[in-house]
């Protein structure tokens, strides 16, 4: 059979139901592969980037393998963003490119480049995969085929690439006759590794003698598939449970144990009550700067810590703790689960009552009779109108940070956020790809953030996907110009100066979104978005903002995690507070 065909078959055995691609030349043959096929699709966008990123959602919302394919030499770097996002955040993709015929490739010749569009992507992204690996023998294919897809799902999973000259795939092969992967001695090998042994016993002690404890759930609960048995771990002991930004819905928002996001952008009660925690059990996290803020010393530095991460790496990487346990995350809180049988359960309604006077305190949104739009409030609003299951994708910016303080999220959704990489362009193609799971999705942008891959609107139409697009507008790049505002005495250069969106609503219907709404004031915002999301295919909504909106609460540099500006008074700061404020903090 011919090498493409074999290439698509084995995509569907491995249970993949979508491709997402953007032709060119070098991709002709495996895009004539899937050409009537109905045990897969093929989703053709208008940009690279945003079929690396839909592929990136796909593989979230629908746990399997996400695909996107992509020509040589400029399709091949245009999909690097989408790559690298995938590498970040733990996702498994398989990326496909097309590659120059191997008589026409320069391989070790001094040459910058021997065939048209040849390109070696190979070594251009061996550091943001797994595997990268250009296939020259077309005997080699099903090795190679398996060990990616492998290496993308098993230990910490990650994107992989193979690079496929054209007259590579257009070869005749003998499935029967290629050797496998996962026959070989290197797949045995692997198998074979162990992770080393942990003392549950001692971690369940310090949890029971703990005063205030806390769990935070990182991106990792979820990459390893361990929510469920979270959500059971919690049940359990009872323990309060914060989040990273990347595990904000490994938990729904409705439990009681959930006390929101932490780190520089997070719920002010929130860091408040992991900054006095005398327990710490970290779940997937690798404690980078965004959560524990510029001075790592000074996070939690009351409590006993155990971190808990599949990747050896990422412990005490940043934050010293007391415990590192390099396991499988599922595995542990499976294991952690069991030894909990006879646990009983420790009496915390002291805890709870002072963290429960913290959210009192000081709430994202406090309720105000308002004349113009509060992001924060919007986020309550749509959170409110959004049902069970469905999939929240959100851009970079500030409109990130206003749905991670304030979207209330329901059991049985998914939020989608491009972590590590903070890609803006992110949503709107990542929905695409989420949509593919049948599911309703909607999409938070920003107006900078919209404008990157606002050509996926078309696809989004192509295809009347159930797809709601909200844009927080407030004409500019937000998030940046905030920066200028606090360390560049408000210069806006390139934020607002220079910068330009423009009407959106009108962009939306030249692009066939036949569903459009406008909110510009609080008083009947609540009605336009019932009636977006009423609409059974796409619609389109910007909601316009004062541009000099903020994110507030927000941590500054040399500040600890409690102490986030607008700043406490010290002398409120320390009563909340049950352990010693951090020396030498700056005025």
């Amino acid at each position: 059979m011919k090498l493409s065909d074999y290439v698509i078959d084995f995509l569907v055995k491995e249970g993949v139901g979508c491709v997402f691609e953007f032709i060119g030349g070098a991709i002709t043959h495996l895009a004539d592969s899937m050409y009537g096929r109905s045990d897969i699709a093929c989703m053709a966008v208008h940009h690279e980037q945003a079929a690396a990123f839909a592929a990136e959602a796909y593989a979230r919302s629908s746990g399997n393998l996400g695909v996107a394919m992509a020509t040589s030499g400029p399709g091949a770097l245009n999909l690097l963003t989408g790559i690298g996002s995938c590498y970040f955040d733990s996702v498994p993709c398989l990326f496909i490119t097309g590659q120059v015929n191997t008589y026409e490739y320069k391989f070790d010749r001094p040459l910058r480049q021997l065939g048209f569009q040849e390109t070696d992507i190979v070594s251009v992204v061996k550091p943001l995969t797994k595997y990268a690996e250009m296939v020259v023998d077309p005997l080699t294919i099903r090795y190679h085929l398996e060990k990616a897809v492998y290496l993308a799902r098993n230990g910490r999973p990650g994107p992989v690439l193979l690079d496929l000259p054209m007259n590579v795939q257009r070869a005749g092969i003998e499935p029967e006759k290629l050797a496998g992967f996962c026959e070989s001695e290197e797949f045995q090998g692997r198998q074979a590794q162990s992770i080393k042994s942990v003392d549950f016993a001692g971690i369940i002690r310090l949890m029971a003698n703990a005063k205030r404890p806390v769990v935070l759930a990182g991106g990792g609960v979820r990459t390893s598939g361990a929510c469920e048995e979270l959500q059971r771990f919690l049940q359990k002991t009872g323990l309060p449970v914060v989040t990273s930004l990347m595990g904000l819905d490994a938990v729904p928002h409705d439990s009681p144990n959930f006390l929101g996001m932490i780190g520089a952008y997070g719920n002010r009660y929130s860091n408040l009550a992991l900054a006095n925690a005398d327990f710490l059990l970290i779940l997937g996290s690798r404690l980078d700067t965004r959560q524990t803020g510029t001075r790592p010393e000074s996070f939690t530095r009351g409590a006993v810590k155990v971190q808990v991460d599949i990747d050896p790496h990422e412990l005490d990487a940043k934050v010293k703790t007391d415990i590192a346990v390099n396991y499988d995350l599922l595995q542990f809180v499976l294991e952690l689960n069991r030894r909990l049988r006879s646990f009983n359960k420790p009496d915390l309604r002291d805890w709870y009552a002072l963290i429960q006077d913290y959210k009192e305190r000081f709430p994202c949104a406090p309720v105000s009779e308002e004349t113009r739009i509060n992001p924060n409030r919007m986020m309550e609003i749509l959170s409110r109108h959004c049902r069970p299951g469905d999939i929240i994708c959100l851009d970079v910016g500030q409109n990130q940070m206003w749905a991670a303080q304030s979207f209330k999220l329901k059991t049985g959704q998914r939020m989608l956020i491009s972590g590590g990489m903070g890609a803006m362009g992110f949503a709107l193609p990542a929905a695409l790809g989420a949509a593919k799971t049948g599911r309703r999705v909607i999409v938070i942008s920003g107006d900078g953030g919209i404008q990157v891959n606002i050509q996926e609107l078309d696809t989004l139409v192509q295809h009347n996907l159930s797809v709601k697009v909200f844009v927080m507008n407030n004409s500019c790049l937000g998030m940046v110009r905030q920066f200028q505002d606090m360390y560049f005495e408000g210069r806006w250069q390139a934020t607002v100066i220079g910068y330009n969106c423009p009407d959106l609503v009108k962009l939306a219907s030249a692009y066939g979104v036949s569903a459009t709404y406008l909110i510009d004031t609080p008083a009947g915002a609540e009605e336009t978005i019932a009636r977006a999301m009423a609409d059974p295919g796409p619609a389109f909504v910007e909601v316009k903002l004062e541009q000099t909106s903020w994110v507030n609460p927000k941590l500054t540099v040399n500040h600890p995690i409690e102490d986030m500006s607008p700043y406490l008074d010290r002398e409120e700061l320390q009563k909340l507070m049950l352990i010693d404020l951090v020396d030498g903090v700056p005025d």
